[in-house]
Order: C-alpha cells, then structure tokens, then sequence
C-alpha cells in the first residue's frame, strides 16, 4: 500500500533531521572518540523513551549564505525523556551541524525545554559540544545565551540541572555550565573564556587547550567541574548514577533505593581508625565507607580541595550528602577552596531535600598570608553560611580535632544540628593543646627550670580536662559521646527520627551570602 504523499514528505523531512550533519561528518565524531548528538542520548536515557521536541526547526539567518546552510534541528537535539524510569529533559549540542554553533533557532530550542523542565518538575540535562556563538548570526546569538543563563538562574534550585561538557565550550557558552548544579566533563572537552592564542597573544603564555581548560585542569585546580570520566559512555553513565541521588525537584524527597544491608551492623574496626596520636593523619574516607550502605560513596569534586571531602552515599536507603574534613590533607585544615567546595555542596543538599552528614576532624581555617589576601575571612564565612541557612536534617560526629571558629563552622549543634555525636577520641576547645597551655601558662613556663618537662605535664593536663568531648556535652553541646563501631546503626536511627523534620527561616526575598 502507498503512503499518502503528506506522510512521505514527513518521513522525509523526519530522515533529513536524524542524519544531522551527514556521515561524513559523524564519522570524524567517532574518529575522535565521541559520539554524535543522538547517539548521547541513547546512552543517557532508558531504551525507547525520548521524545523529540522541535526536531524540524531551522534557523532564519540569510545574510553571509546561510540560506544555503539549513539543516533540520538546526544543530541541537532537544527533548525528553526517562531516566531509571523518571523523566528528565534535555538538549544534546550536535557538533557535525555549523559546529554546533548557537544561534536564535538553536537557543530558543534548549529554552524550551529547560521551561517544559520547570514546568514538568523534572531535572534537566545540558550535553555540550558547541563551537560557541555563530557569528553569523550577530547580536541575536548573544541574546540566545542571554536567554539560556536567565533560565538556568530561574531554574535553580528548583530541578536538579546537569551539564555534561562532551567537545569545545569556550566563550560566552561556559556561563550555562557554570550556572548548573554539575559539571562533567569527557575526554575530549574543553572549557575556556579565550583560547590559547589570545592568552598567547595578550600574555605571552604558551599553553595547550589542556593546559587552559582540560577536564583535569577543571576538576584539580579551578573547581569548576565535579568529575571527569575517559570517555563519552563513561559519563553519561555517571550521569544516570548521580541522578539516582536526586529527587526529581524542591517539592520531593530523594528516592529511596533497596540496598540489602543491615541498619543495625556495626563495625569494630572503625574503633582503630582514629589514632591514639592526635598528631598522626588517617583517611576519612576509612570511616565513611564501613558506615554506608554497601560501602558505596560516590564522591564529588575529588581531585580538587582535598582537604575537604564531599559526596553522595545511602544510610538505610535513603540518600545522603556528606561533608568531611580530610586528615590526609592540610590536617583536615579549612582553606578557601574547601570552604567554597564545602557550602556548594551543602546548598545543593538543602535545596534538594537531601539529608546531610558531616564528619568533623579539624584544627582550624588554614593560616597564612595567601589564604588571608586571598579572602579567607569572607570565603570562609560561606561555609557558616552555608550549614546556618540550611534546614534539611542535620547529623555531625566529630571523630577527633574540633577546634575555635572551624568547630563552630563544622555544622555545630549551634547551627540548629538536628543530632551532633562524638567520639571518645574528640578533642572539642578553642584550640590545641599545645598552643592553648603556650598563652595560659606563659608565666609558669618562663619560670620553670625544666621547660619541656612543664609543657608536657601542662599539656597533658589541659587536653586531659579540656581536650576532650565530656565537656561540651556535659553542656548539651554533644548529645552523645558513641563507641565508633556503633555509629552506622546511630546514624541511621538519628536519621529515621528527623527524616519527616520541617525548619524554616525568616521570610526574606533572600539572604546576601558573603560571596
């Protein structure tokens, strides 16, 4: 039988749009170890469940013969559709079509989805691979962007959004990524405001794309990725385990995930992780994996501020955020990139309705002249920021060091912590032991015959009667002092005790963060 003439003109049309740029074009994509824009998305999304929105839009642009470059799509691929079975939406940036590059047509399309996102309540997923703003489209390319960030602003906290970074993200293109919640970025991506030869020509640095703006450049020293992944597939499938997280918007609790380990375990070893020489480092990553569910912790930002160590992870279930300072670096010492990758992280939890857990071992913000010029006060202040304003359920343990402003800004029990524990090796004052008995006992030191055999008596005193965690809960400051290989199944019934916990701030149009 026939097919009526209207439906072999849409068959046409619908086979012109998949091809995208044509073979040739995708085939340099696979040549370079990426996939083509469709082919992302099959990756990303369950079997058989996109819906493709705007798939036969072109561009509107005639000056510079660009009338004879219409391609159906008009180089992104705009829809939606399910993730472990829940929807997401989201745009894939097709390179093999005028480079991806970004126009009104191609703007208007990504917006679209990302107000059908906000509409719907589902997360929305951003995959790049754009040459940046089609120049020849003028000031309208400019105002698409305009149009994309003004949504990402809107959007936040509202549906989780995610960026994917797949090829090159330079220019103006690099504000959407930076204004979602994560960042991932492929082997073979980039991200920069300006290119090598325009940092060579106007600082006479000779740096690589890599250099500038690699996936490692991002994920280890500017902080503005989350995770890198070696290819493609890798990271679209971190993408699907990352939403596993998350609830689908504000107005929903995370979902909650079987994962057949006992709430009530305990583990012993975790009484020997902590050692007995408060001056010796350990791994906090040594507590957190014993206590979670199957020992799964899913990190996020690690390779950049190690000192502070953030990530995903499921007690009983049910998914949580967890803040650590990390012993192995600094001691565990807060510095300007931990307090900024720190409040981040806890501002996306509260956002979210994602319970947070922090693990304190801190000797305090990191001294220094550098950390000083560099705004340590008002960076450090985030993170107090961060932890006051949130009112997700709250848990703490300090495992060993909880000293001066760091204690306080660890998600104290002065923050509104819903349950703060400790350890028996916690040592909770204004500072350590040894500094503190160097300013109260300055006189009796100068007087004593034998220094070092009084500073070590005054010393062992001190953190005998301050150093320790008796006296802050004797006050009310800890509400237990826990046997560590207990704490999975406290953990865990603190949790169920808050998980239907409601908090509120003041009514305000909103708070002035010290950024």
């Amino acid at each position: 039988m026939t097919e009526p003439a209207t439906l072999q003109r849409l068959n046409k049309l619908n086979g012109e749009a998949l091809v995208g740029g044509g073979k040739e074009r995708a085939d340099k994509q696979h040549k370079e170890g990426k996939l083509t824009a469709r082919e992302r998305i099959d990756t990303l999304l369950d079997p058989g469940t996109f819906v493709e929105v705007d798939r036969l839009v072109t561009h509107r642009c005639t000056d510079f013969g660009m009338e004879k470059s219409k391609f159906l799509g008009d180089g992104v691929v705009t829809g939606y559709g399910k993730v472990d079975g829940r929807t997401v939406f989201l745009f894939s940036q097709d390179f093999t079509v005028l480079g991806g590059s970004l126009g009104e047509s191609f703007a208007k399309k990504i917006c679209k989805v990302m107000e059908a996102g906000m509409k719907a309540g589902a997360p929305v997923i951003g995959i790049n691979d754009s040459g940046g703003a089609r120049i020849q489209e003028g000031v309208t390319s400019l105002a698409g962007y305009s149009d994309i960030f003004f949504r990402n602003v809107m959007a936040s906290g509202v549906v989780p959004q995610i960026t994917a970074i797949m090829g090159p993200c330079a220019g103006g293109a690099v504000y959407s990524p930076a204004l979602t919640d994560f960042i991932l970025m492929s082997g073979a991506s980039y991200m920069f405001i300006t290119g090598p030869e325009v940092v060579k020509a106007s600082t006479h640095e000779d740096v690589t794309k890599d250099q500038l703006g690699g996936p490692m450049t991002h994920n280890a020293t500017s902080g503005v990725a989350h995770f890198s992944s070696g290819d493609d597939v890798a990271t679209l499938k971190l993408i699907r385990e990352l939403l596993s997280f998350f609830p689908s918007n504000n107005m929903c609790d995370p979902p909650i995930k079987e994962t057949g380990d006992d709430p009530r375990r305990t583990d012993p070893s975790l009484r020997l992780v902590v050692p007995e020489n408060p001056n010796q480092s350990y791994d906090i990553k040594d507590i957190i994996r014993p206590v979670v569910d199957q020992g799964y912790f899913l990190e996020v930002h690690e390779h950049f501020a190690k000192n502070m160590v953030v990530g995903f992870a499921r007690l009983a279930g049910r998914p949580i955020g967890i803040i650590a300072n990390q012993p192995n670096f600094y001691a565990g010492c807060i510095d300007i990139n931990a307090s900024v990758k720190a409040s981040r992280f806890i501002r996306f939890c509260d956002c979210f309705n994602i319970p947070i857990l922090t693990l304190v071992d801190v000797p305090g913000y990191l001294p220094g002249t550098n950390q000083e010029y560099g705004g340590i006060i008002r960076n450090g202040a985030k993170l107090i920021y961060a932890y006051c304003e949130a009112t997700v359920p709250k848990l703490t343990i300090i495992t060993r060091k909880a000293y001066g402003g760091a204690y306080c800004a660890m998600s104290s029990k002065h923050f509104r912590g819903d349950a703060n524990l400790a350890y028996p090796t916690a040592e909770i004052a204004v500072m350590g032991p040894d500094g503190a008995v160097n300013i109260v006992f300055r006189k009796e030191l100068e007087k004593a015959e034998n220094k070092a055999e009084a500073k070590k008596k005054l010393t062992d005193d001190y953190r005998e009667k301050f150093a320790n965690p008796y006296q802050a809960a004797s006050l009310g400051y800890i509400d237990e002092v826990i046997d560590p290989a207990e704490t999975r199944p406290r953990l865990i019934q603190a949790l169920d005790m808050i998980k239907d916990k409601r908090d509120t701030n003041p009514p305000k149009k909103h708070g002035n963060i010290p950024l």
